[in-house]
């Protein structure tokens, strides 16, 4: 049986392959105001560091009221870096890897 990391890294690799991924919060919230019936996937990161950053908890709460409303899937995982890793590339900074979608 997979692991549910696992899982997540492979439909992540996936979409990404398949050009089908949306990378950070404010690039997200455009994607689900112009095309919500889109997105079928909603990952957001967290990491002890940005505990505090009362914007980015304003718009993590914005983003899971909208999926809750548009029948959207959410995972929140702990490690923004390890999804960084993940969804970036090597020429690539990924600074606001808090909202991955998956389209």
């Amino acid at each position: 049986m997979k692991s549910p990391g696992k899982s997540l890294k492979e439909a992540l690799v996936c979409a990404q392959s398949e050009d089908r991924l949306t990378v950070g919060v404010y690039e997200s919230a455009k994607i689900m105001t112009e095309d919500p019936d889109s997105v079928s996937f909603c990952v957001l990161a967290m990491d002890e560091q940005f505990e505090w950053d009362v914007a980015l908890q304003i718009h993590f709460t914005l983003i899971q009221s909208f999926c809750f409303d548009n029948d959207i899937s959410i995972v929140r995982v702990s490690d923004m870096q390890r999804l960084a890793d993940i969804v970036g590339d090597e020429t690539e900074q990924l600074e606001d890897a808090h909202c991955v979608l998956i389209t």
